[in-house]
């Protein structure tokens, strides 16, 4: 997604990470998710956001999807899906009207990395709850296809 028109293009863009206040860093002085206990799972650091739980499938927010003019509401960001066995895979989202896709493969810590494409800006927890149901049946699919499942 290419800045607006009139955005100052020499100015970093960016949006501030969401961490998790709870998780244990596996190295002092350094947040969780750049330094990973043993055995956490892939973006360990970043908080589930519980009020997503849909029959045991939970968004989880890298980015912060709240940040950003209220009036325009948050229309891209980062985040990743933790399906109900645990694993997980990377998001990468916007405001549009296009067909997802996965952008990387599944390794061993996650099942891929998947451009998924909300319906409406999120401006409430109630909007990012509603985006996210509107993808889950994508994103069940995708891990079927990983897992060998159809």
């Amino acid at each position: 997604m290419s800045p607006p028109a009139d955005e100052d293009k020499t100015k970093p863009r960016g949006k501030p990470l969401v961490l998790d206040k709870n998780a244990a860093s596996g190295e002092a002085g350094r947040p969780a998710f750049l330094a990973r206990p043993a055995g956490a799972p892939v973006y360990y650091g970043f908080p589930l956001i519980g009020e997503t739980r849909t029959e045991g499938w939970c968004y989880g927010a890298v980015t912060d999807f709240l940040h950003g003019d209220a009036s325009v509401g948050c229309t891209y960001g980062d985040g990743y899906v933790q399906a109900p066995d645990g694993s997980r895979a990377g998001l990468v989202w916007q405001v549009g009207d296009y067909e997802p896709g996965q952008i990387l493969n599944a390794d061993n810590q996650r099942w891929g990395v998947y451009q998924v494409y909300f319906p409406r800006p999120i401006r409430t927890i109630e909007d990012l709850v509603y985006n996210f149901r509107f993808v889950l049946p994508y994103l069940r699919k995708a891990y079927g296809r990983t897992h060998g499942r159809s």
